[in-house]
């Protein structure tokens, strides 16, 4: 068998693997294992293996995962999401499904400290779910706009898949963070202006909230200080050269810390929980990057990922139809399994294709976000969705999958602004640093 049917061999045993539901780390371990073994020899394999592992679990790049992962912990144990949450409502809470608009600004701001889409979903869903059933908000849009919501995680920085993608492919973190903040922004106001449009058509789905004066909403201000101080300080150190990616990470998990304690919203008993789960969703996150990375040596070896650029750039079509095949395939693998899982296995095949049509590979990551974010909310396996209805269990999975449905045409429109306007995504990058 030639090395490239070798690789399209392995990639099918590995998602048996899956199927028989073996965690898509392991999957990917043990199928690159299998791959290297044939394409070299089962010494050459195991000593990948071993390298591999012991490169991945003692580097220093990977550092920032648990680092940005805590800073969110800390910030919602402090209590930050719900000042976050009282300041939005003031300001939108007045507008036709405003509370559902008040849950996306919120999201927003939370993700602006938190860096993963389950943590967000979670966070926001706890302090969003009961309000929006007090004003007999529709249960599709209430439940779902706390599900797209939580996706803004991800792409706004701090963002553990931009941190992913970036180690995977050595990019510089700081010039994707700077790339996700106005794509970000850019979703959250979409996912307001359907929430206002559906509420305009249907004023029963959301009703209107109680009005807030002037001074009310001035005052509702100080809760979102805190937020951007922690933003300021990660990504404002990052750019002034202060901090390294996991020195930002350690001091804006320190100031989050500072918050909480001087809050005395933050008990010894919440830092325990926020290292352990820190912890666990890190491990995770680290296996995930270390699958991934033997499964791309063994991609590498057997020279697929180089014969699927060469096949993509010698086809005579326009890249962007290459580009929507790629778009589609990540939607389908999205919604057929783990969307960060997926997004790892495909970054060693689909990255030397965009770099043969020429897209920017920074570019490029974001879109990749965007598209991996929609495999959090699409069925069957919607992460956010599972987690959304772990909080309203008396409301169908339908119902939410349903109301998520009113939001694609929002991550369509704005793919579609990041592709006719690169300079969506790189002018801040280009800006700020050259």
């Amino acid at each position: 068998m030639d090395p490239v049917s070798a690789a399209l061999v392995g990639l099918v045993v590995m998602f048996l693997f899956m199927a028989f539901g073996m965690p898509i780390a392991f999957a990917m371990l043990l199928a690159g294992v299998l791959g290297n073994a044939y394409l070299l020899s089962i010494p050459a394999a195991t000593h990948l293996l071993a390298t591999n592992v012991w490169e991945q679990f003692s580097s220093y790049g990977l550092s920032v995962v648990p680092l940005f992962v805590l800073m969110g912990q800390f910030a919602y144990r402090a209590g930050v999401t719900e000042r976050l949450y009282d300041a939005a409502y003031k300001w939108v809470g007045r507008l036709p499904g405003g509370l559902a608009s008040t849950t996306i600004a919120a999201c927003a701001g939370f993700s602006a400290i938190c860096g993963s889409n389950s943590a967000t979903a979670a966070t926001m869903g706890t302090i969003a779910l009961p309000e929006m059933r007090r004003y007999r908000y529709d249960p599709a849009l209430s439940t779902a706009s706390i599900a797209v919501g939580g996706t803004l995680g991800v792409v706004i920085p701090p963002s553990v898949v931009l941190i992913v993608i970036g180690v995977q492919t050595e990019q510089s973190l700081l010039r994707l963070f700077l790339a996700g903040i106005i794509p970000g922004l850019i979703l959250a106001l979409l996912f307001m202006l359907t929430i206002l449009v559906m509420c305009l058509r249907n004023p029963k789905l959301g009703p209107l909230g109680p009005a807030t004066s002037l001074k009310e909403k001035l005052a509702s201000l100080s809760g979102v200080v805190e937020t951007l101080i922690l933003f300021v300080l990660v990504i404002g150190g990052l750019y002034m050269g202060w901090f390294t990616p996991s020195e930002a990470g350690a001091a804006g998990a320190f100031g989050a810390l500072v918050i909480g304690v001087a809050r005395r919203r933050l008990s010894l008993q919440g830092i325990v929980q926020s290292i352990i789960e820190s912890v666990r969703i890190s491990a995770m996150v680290v296996l995930l990057i270390t699958g991934a990375v033997l499964f791309g040596r063994f991609l590498t070896v057997s020279r697929l990922p180089f014969a699927l650029a060469e096949w993509a750039s010698s086809l005579q079509v326009a890249p962007v139809l290459i580009l929507l095949v790629v778009i589609v395939i990540y939607l389908i693998g999205g919604a057929l399994m783990d969307a960060l899982g997926f997004l790892v296995v495909t970054i060693p095949i689909f990255f030397p294709l965009a770099a043969a049509l020429g897209y920017d590979p920074v570019w490029y990551t974001v879109v990749l976000t965007i598209v991996t974010t929609m495999g959090a909310v699409t069925p069957p396996v919607g992460v956010n969705v599972f987690i959304v209805h772990g909080l309203a269990p008396d409301i169908p999975m339908y119902t939410i999958f349903r109301g998520v449905g009113y939001f694609m045409l929002a991550y369509l429109l704005c793919l579609a602004l990041m592709y006719f306007f690169p300079a969506t995504v790189l002018f801040l990058p280009n800006a700020l640093l050259g």
